[in-house]
């Protein structure tokens, strides 16, 4: 369950990610470090991980407060890898978007079944959105991923693979804001990091063809600095 997946470690402890570096890459996994927060956002940009464990204490930046921003961005599965042991800390880390917490001393053996568990969870989930996201529907736009169909007022659309692609990606992540470097990676490649233009050009396209007022859109929003969500209306 963890072979082939990338996991990224954010912990100011270079024996605590030596540690995990080392069950991981047992599990088959591809792992990621980061000594502090502002360059474990970094890693989390560049390598978009499966999984994400999460150190609290660290100097610049808390656990905390890089949680909460990848909590904004995405819906990847973090789990809190800290000393702290207090129940109020446990209920703080799952509260702010943890799906599980782990305090330190840790076995790596029960640290991998956690991160399975995680991992086979997320899975699910993801599973149950698509599905879930394969079919909208409203009294304006219809999708349907599995037919890959859309239509305006019940007009089929012409859209380009790229388009389409684009609106796909949007709309099987409904809700979530996908980063402009998301949807580069997704639909062009990381050949393309750099040239955020593509998907300005590619969503203005699409709301051309879909929204009722381009100018007002209320399908393709954008989140200012950030990327873009797809936002149902019913």
């Amino acid at each position: 369950m963890i072979g082939g997946k990338k996991i990224l470690v954010i912990d100011d402890d270079v024996f605590v990610r030596e540690i995990v570096t080392e069950t991981m890459h047992r599990e088959g996994a591809q792992v990621f470090t980061a000594e502090n927060g502002p360059e474990g956002l970094r890693q989390f940009y560049a390598c978009q991980p499966d999984l994400v464990l999460l150190d609290v204490m660290m100097p610049h930046v808390s656990g905390w407060e890089i949680g909460r921003q990848i909590r904004q961005l995405s819906d990847v599965p973090i789990i809190m890898l800290t000393s702290l042991a207090k129940e109020e800390d446990i209920i703080r880390g799952l509260d702010y978007g943890a799906v599980d917490y782990v305090t330190k001393p840790f076995s790596p053996k029960v640290l991998a079944a956690r991160i399975r568990a995680a991992l086979r969870q997320s899975s699910l989930e993801s599973a149950g959105k698509e599905e879930k996201a394969a079919a909208f529907q409203d009294g304006h736009l219809t999708i349907d991923l599995n037919s890959h169909l859309v239509t305006v007022n019940n007009t089929p659309l012409k859209l380009t693979k790229t388009e389409y692609r684009v609106l796909a990606y949007l709309v099987q992540n409904a809700g979530l804001v996908l980063t402009f470097q998301q949807i580069l990676e997704h639909v062009w490649g990381w050949d393309y990091q750099d040239s955020i233009q593509y998907v300005h050009v590619y969503v203005s396209r699409l709301r051309q063809k879909i929204e009722p007022e381009p100018q007002n859109p209320q399908y393709l929003l954008t989140e200012y600095g950030t990327g873009y969500r797809f936002k149902k209306t019913v």
